[in-house]
């Protein structure tokens, strides 16, 4: 991005504005494939937990944390500048989860999954992934209809219903 920026400058000092332009649009595009690396990552960090869910039909309190944080931070990475506009849309996740990031999800959940006892393709057997994705995509939409101050709460109301959810928010082990 350095060197961008140094074309942009010079393009600008010599009067070549067209240039400066394609070099603006050219650190846009760079600066959105960053974000969606990021929320990538972060939705990864979602499916990787709901995984673990799904199959142990538990939830720790460390699974609903970083459940909790994934869709916070997604929420804030996902709104572009003016907070009016998504770089991933409502009804683009369902395409990101499975264009992109599930197969990713699964064979580092099979790492962690029951201590590793399932390899990525045994549990990419085993889990339910319609049930997955709606589950993650319903997270997702917290994200777009739920205020900052709102979605810690929203979450939690989601992850009492999964597998555990009712002994996690009561404690029990």
């Amino acid at each position: 991005m350095t060197q961008e920026l140094i074309d942009l400058r010079t393009s600008i000092l010599e009067g070549r504005y067209a240039d400066a332009l394609a070099i603006v649009d050219e650190l846009q595009g760079m600066s959105k494939q960053a974000i969606l690396r990021n929320i990538q990552s972060y939705l990864n960090i979602l499916l990787i937990h709901l995984i673990k869910n799904q199959v142990e039909k538990r939830l720790t309190g460390s699974w609903a944390s970083s459940i909790r944080n994934s869709v916070r931070e997604i929420k804030k990475m996902n709104l572009k500048e003016k907070e009016i506009d998504y770089y991933v849309n409502l009804d683009e996740w369902a395409n990101l989860i499975v264009e992109e990031v599930i197969e990713d999800a699964i064979a580092d959940a099979s790492e962690e999954v029951l201590d590793g006892m399932y390899s990525q393709f045994q549990l990419s057997e085993i889990i339910d992934r319609t049930q997955l994705i709606q589950t993650a995509l319903k997270l997702l939409a917290l994200t777009h209809s739920q205020s900052a101050k709102n979605l810690p709460g929203s979450v939690a109301g989601t992850l009492i219903e999964l597998p555990g959810g009712q002994d996690w928010i009561n404690r029990k082990n």
